[in-house]
């Protein structure tokens, strides 16, 4: 979360004011539908909200029509969702058009017959979501930090010099309170832009190698050498390429006592590569090194698969173990970047730091991973130990902000070697975490969410929980708990897909620029300090979406000084402000004082929850 911004990356402000474009009425996945899977458009009626005044009632007939021929290849009738209710969430009433039995492969539209509306275009194919996922992931290449962007691996028009490798830059980066001492400097080059910022944060980094390194194991046919990065052809799934590049940079953050530093605060610029300002770093902190300490194991278990990458997979396993020892002998180590009371003001953006839980979570994250790969009860008795404090997995509440940590667990519970009462354990909580739960599954039987992807509240991220909570009914796959089909449970994720693709009260795609990818309303804006302004972002990125909570600076409550004043003067912007829970949200990147970054900036963060969502139905 974006909590502060230095003045380095404020966006000149346009306007207060922007009008949200209507949302079609009928609401499809833009990019399409998998043929064995449900498939489901919804029409909405507004209610409530911005586009109040746009009453739809449907006609009796609905039909899905073949674009190539023109003809009518299946016709249905719409139901309405609860009765006719309002649906308190979007504001809107609405119906559900159920056209699963198309399964032929092409392109088709939604069609009203009596009102002569159209839903946007839509393919069904078997591998209608591989372009998506492609162009998903390669926004990890467009995040590195230290590396040349050009064609042809980069999209047209985004091509950029090496960022942050001049003087007192990433190469020569001094500790935060020491920056004219030279004998703190140390070359931290690499590693990804967090988010629309371009400050490297070592716990999230670890966590999306982590992400990234599972959507690898569970689903290792997708990710192939051709998704269009440097590194493609070279024989290594693209995918280990990329996270290789973010494992070297948490390679630089290790101390050789093991410990980690904490984050890397980066000067901003537009392009990156127009940064000149000096790059500082944090101490290390325990929070740090538990968490690069799993991402080291889990990459030691995932590279060691093969013989080519062995040698490399050993000195990460050695690394792991070496953060380890240390967070063992320092367990509380704390470091509070961006915080004045830490004197660290201005390093970094986002704050890094966790609280006695959260270590004692990181703890049990840590020890899940060496465990996996070292088979050594050190660790099974470590991960139990935490796991019985912190209880972590809710058998009734399906929780969404800490899937990650569930999805851990999990993965600990599958390795033979674990003592079965304490794999039994994970896995009861899990099947009650999906099957008890009135927010899991039931959830999904009950049809609680309009448009068919329930959470149970939105705020700042709410896509990432889409995705998160749409991978809770995947890993019940891959888990094998029961409770219902796997086929169920793939309909149940992939209505989460659907709504990041479309099938929401804004008929939008949170896909930034993906046009050319079959997405007709996609994200055309986005919080990033490479695209201000007018400049359309680069395909891919996915927004951090709804946000009711949104607000601008606090300093508007008061006084902002200068250009912050007169835009603090302006009526709100509504939306996002002012709207029902699903429709807080516009397409903007003004910065401060209005602070989009609340509401469209993207986030490694929420790309990981994403690409692991996707590419358990890309092929």
């Amino acid at each position: 979360m974006r909590i502060l911004v230095s003045l380095s990356f404020m966006l000149a402000a346009c306007s207060a004011s922007f009008a949200q474009p209507s949302a079609p009425k009928i609401v499809v996945d833009q990019f399409g539908y998998l043929p064995e899977l449900e498939k489901r458009a919804v029409i909405r009626d507004p209610q409530q909200g911005y586009d109040s005044r746009e009453s739809f009632r449907p006609g009796s007939r609905y039909a899905v029509i073949d674009t190539r021929t023109g003809k009518t290849v299946f016709e249905g009738a719409p139901r309405a969702w609860a009765n006719g209710k309002v649906d308190s969430v979007s504001g809107d009433r609405v119906w559900w058009f159920d056209f699963s039995p198309v399964t032929k492969p092409g392109h088709y539209v939604v069609r009203d017959l009596e009102r002569r509306v159209d839903s946007f275009k839509f393919e069904i194919g078997n591998k209608v979501y591989t372009p998506v996922l492609k162009a998903a992931f390669k926004t990890f290449y467009l995040q590195r930090a230290g590396f040349e962007k050009r064609a042809p691996h980069a999209p047209r028009g985004f091509s950029d010099r090496a960022s942050h490798l001049g003087a007192n830059q990433d190469t020569q980066a001094t500790l935060y309170n020491r920056k004219g001492d030279k004998t703190t400097s140390r070359d931290l080059r690499g590693g990804w832009y967090d988010a629309g910022d371009y400050n490297k944060y070592t716990s999230w980094t670890a966590n999306y190698i982590i992400t990234l390194l599972h959507a690898y194991e569970e689903n290792p046919r997708v990710w192939t050498d051709n998704f269009g990065i440097p590194e493609s052809g070279n024989g290594v799934p693209d995918i280990l390429d990329e996270v290789k590049w973010g494992l070297d940079w948490l390679s630089r953050m290790q101390n050789r006592d093991g410990s980690v530093l904490s984050v890397l605060g980066l000067d901003g610029g537009t392009p990156p590569s127009s940064a000149k300002g000096p790059s500082h770093y944090g101490p290390p902190n325990t929070s740090a090194t538990l968490t690069s300490a799993g991402a080291f194991a889990l990459a030691a278990k995932i590279y060691g698969q093969n013989a080519s990458s062995r040698q490399q997979a050993s000195i990460y396993g050695k690394r792991a173990k070496h953060a380890w020892d240390w967070a063992q002998q320092n367990p509380n180590v704390v470091f509070k970047n961006n915080d004045d009371a830490q004197g660290s003001e201005g390093l970094g953006a986002g704050q890094q730091e966790v609280d006695d839980k959260g270590r004692r979570q990181k703890r049990l994250l840590a020890a899940s991973y060496l465990f996996a790969l070292t088979g050594e009860g050190t660790y099974a008795r470590a991960a139990e130990q935490n796991y019985n404090q912190l209880k972590p997995i809710d058998p009734y509440y399906a929780n969404a902000f800490d899937a990650d940590l569930t999805f851990t667990l999990t993965y600990l519970a599958r390795q033979p070697r674990l003592a079965s009462g304490f794999r039994n354990r994970i896995m009861r909580d899990f099947k009650g975490h999906v099957t008890q739960a009135d927010n899991g599954f039931k959830a999904v039987q009950d049809k609680r969410d309009a448009y068919g992807a329930h959470i149970e509240i939105f705020t700042w991220g709410s896509n990432s929980f889409k995705a998160r909570k749409g991978s809770i009914f995947t890993q019940s796959v891959i888990n094998k708990i029961g409770g219902a089909s796997d086929r169920e449970y793939n309909n149940a994720a992939s209505h989460y897909l659907h709504y990041l693709h479309g099938v929401n009260p804004l008929g939008k795609s949170y896909l930034s620029s993906m046009q050319s990818f079959g997405a007709e309303n996609p994200v055309r804006k986005l919080y990033h300090g490479w695209f201000k302004g007018n400049k359309r972002p680069a395909p891919g990125f996915l927004v951090g979406g709804p946000n009711p909570t949104y607000e601008r600076d606090e300093c508007c409550n008061s006084s902002c000084g200068g250009q912050g004043d007169r835009l603090c003067r302006m009526p709100i912007m509504s939306p996002p402000a002012g709207q029902p829970d699903a429709k807080s949200y516009t397409d903007f990147n003004d910065g401060w004082p209005l602070n989009s970054w609340q509401v469209t900036e993207n986030s490694n963060s929420y790309q990981t929850g994403y690409i692991r969502l996707l590419s358990k139905f890309a092929r």
